[in-house]
């Protein structure tokens, strides 16, 4: 059945006490079930061929002989072949696939895992094998395209899949239609339990495989550089997940034919976001689009990935032509989320202490309708975004507001705050926004310098000062050597930036408009403990803010000179064609000789306007001054 997942039949566990010499002494035993070796002898694998290769190793088929007391079988496996590592990281790696091997026991949609052996020198990770995937299904298609049902109802058992592994704590980072592998049953499976995260910071042949987490045309923004634009998460996947569902719809790979440079450029620089198929379920595309938000903190979970496939799976859409071209066009940009997921995603409780949410272009809670409040009531009809009941100090009735327009505050804190680390660490930055806080105290702070979410006690942590976007910041004169380089200006000195944009784990991108490189404007990523804001009422003396007013002068100086440069032009064509354009005079003879005189006046009439091809030469003083039909004087 679709979806169904197998729990492991656990023993019960049970406690025993255990005497200890002295019969006065016994010391209470917890027992439980022996948890089974992931470990393979390498003797009773055996390689047969290999059917397909990927960024990380090789995939092999091989057959796993299993010998016991009570049975002697033989059966296939799929076996990954990693690249090699180094003798002194095996126990590392070992380590951490003990941990995920037990995690991955029992899970429905997650392929099934035997164990890790080595063969010639290379980790090998067995797994029951399967007989194809989504990706061979879509390349025997005509267009590579799945068919509408099939797309919902293997997205289905992919999110819940990846839900199941998320919820242990583990991340995969390689989502793509050729690791979604088709069971007997035709249901979906996760090939993929996390193998980049296994591999992360181990030495590999390749040093660019050191940095990458995943497929290129599959990864979020994050994942390129999780220390400085990080940190990967739980909605990195959300990213790679939306862009297989978009193959599955299209049958088009996004950014299909780029090399990874280049994906680098549109999507961590420029923030391209892959394109739409027409006519998908409004409530797939709704949580697609989500999906593409350059900060992964506006992101849906996969649990509410999930939610909308689930419903769109109970709606009938056999009246529509799916397969018409109109609806196959895959050339609309993405369409940006109507809904804010990071607003859901802290579950409101009754006796949560709340206060309005601050906009994202303030530093400060400005114009808050509840300053500090309790909630007293809950709507209980299960609405995302319900109705609540919040009591604030001084008014006699509760409030009624929107759950979305509110955030909890514990201990002080609440998401999305500024804080410093109390400890200092030189391989981090002591500042960095604060992701989430639940109600016992545990804390998860994004920092530059860590690849993760960085997990502490509230106490840990302390109120930083805020940035936000817009603002004009500069090096701090006690720091030397900055962790990224900073503008310098042509006279000495560290220049002025402003703030562009603030990456979710508080690294600041500073733009400086009054340096230009070949029309480009300036930009560096700054650490933001190691810069300070700089405003007109923080400037000391007279020179400072002149300084001051001067970078605020070059923010808008580029769109003046661009006025004056295209008025000028503008200018300098009007006048020239004024210059250039010849002008007919009717010149008439002074003479009254009867007919003679109407043909050469004729003839002059004539000869006026053949006369502009010739060079312009200066008229005479008179013509400037006594401009009108009279005679022109002789000579």
């Amino acid at each position: 059945m679709a979806g169904s997942q197998s729990q492991p039949a656990d023993s019960e566990s049970f406690e025993y006490m255990l005497l200890e010499k002295d019969p006065d002494h016994y010391r209470t035993v917890f027992s439980g079930p022996s948890q089974i070796s992931p470990w393979i002898d390498p003797g009773v694998l055996n390689l047969k061929h290999r059917i397909g290769r990927g960024p990380f190793g090789d995939v092999w088929i091989a057959t796993h002989h299993q010998r016991t007391e009570d049975y002697d079988r033989y059966h296939e496996v799929a076996v990954k072949m990693l690249h090699p590592v180094k003798d002194d990281q095996l126990q590392l790696f070992s380590a951490r696939f003990d941990e995920i091997f037990g995690k991955c026991q029992g899970l429905g949609n997650v392929c099934l895992l035997h164990g890790v052996s080595t063969q010639n020198g290379r980790i090998c990770i067995a797994m029951k094998f399967y007989e194809g995937s989504i990706g061979d299904k879509m390349a025997r298609l005509k267009g590579g395209r799945l068919p509408l049902n099939d797309v919902l109802r293997y997205g289905a058992d992919l999110a819940r899949g990846v839900l199941d592994l998320h919820s242990r704590g583990i991340i995969v980072l390689n989502l793509k239609p050729c690791n979604f592998l088709l069971d007997e049953h035709e249901n979906a499976v996760l090939g993929d339990f996390g193998i980049p995260s296994l591999l992360f910071g181990l030495s590999l042949p390749n040093p660019d495989l050191i940095q990458r987490l995943g497929t290129p045309n599959y990864m979020a923004p994050e994942q390129w550089q999780p220390n400085i634009r990080g940190p990967i998460s739980y909605e990195t996947d959300s990213w790679g997940f939306a862009c297989s569902i978009l193959e599955m719809f299209s049958g088009i790979q996004p950014w299909r034919g780029k090399s990874p440079d280049e994906i680098y450029q549109l999507v961590v620089l420029k923030k391209e976001k892959p394109i739409f198929p027409y006519n998908m379920p409004p409530e797939v595309e709704n949580v697609l689009s989500g999906c593409f938000e350059y900060d992964f903190r506006n992101r849906p979970l996969m649990t509410d990935i999930l939610r909308a496939f689930e419903s769109a799976k109970d709606v009938d859409y056999n009246n529509i032509d799916w397969d018409s071209p109109e609806n196959l066009r895959a050339e609309r940009p993405t369409q940006p989320s109507g809904i804010n997921w990071s607003h859901y995603k802290d579950k409101l409780q009754i006796g949560d202490k709340v206060r309005s949410r601050k906009l994202k272009t303030s530093c400060t809670h400005e114009t808050m309708q509840i300053p500090d409040g309790t909630i007293v009531g809950l709507e209980e009809d299960g609405e995302r975004d319900g109705y609540i009941l919040v009591r604030v100090h001084g008014l006699h009735d509760p409030l009624k507001v929107r759950s979305s327009t509110v955030e909890r505050v514990t201990y002080g804190f609440a998401a999305g705050d500024w804080v410093r680390l109390r400890e200092e660490d030189k391989k981090r930055s002591q500042v960095g926004i604060l992701h989430s806080i639940d109600r016992a105290g545990a804390v998860y702070v994004g920092l530059i310098g860590i690849d993760t979410l960085w997990k502490g006690e509230y106490s840990d942590l302390q109120m930083a000062e805020a940035y936000c976007v817009g603002q004009f910041v500069r090096l701090r004169t006690n720091i030397s050597s900055p962790r990224f380089e900073w503008q310098q200006k042509r006279g000495g000195g560290c220049a002025t930036g402003r703030i562009s944009q603030i990456l979710s784990n508080g690294c600041l991108v500073v733009k400086f408009p009054g340096k230009f490189s070949l029309g480009e404007v300036c930009s560096c990523l700054a650490d933001p403990s190691e810069v300070e804001v700089v405003s007109f009422d923080k400037c000391e003396g007279v020179v400072k803010k002149y300084e001051h007013l001067e970078g605020f002068h070059w923010a808008v100086r580029p769109l003046f000179i661009a006025i004056g440069f295209f008025t000028a032009m503008k200018l300098g064509v009007f006048v020239g064609k004024g210059i250039a354009r010849p002008r007919t005079r009717k010149v008439a003879s002074v003479s009254d000789q009867g007919g003679d005189s109407s043909q050469k006046v004729q003839q002059q009439q004539q000869e006026v306007p053949n006369s502009a091809g010739v060079a312009w030469l200066p008229p005479p003083v008179v013509n400037m001054l006594f401009r009108g039909d009279g005679p022109e004087p002789s000579g």
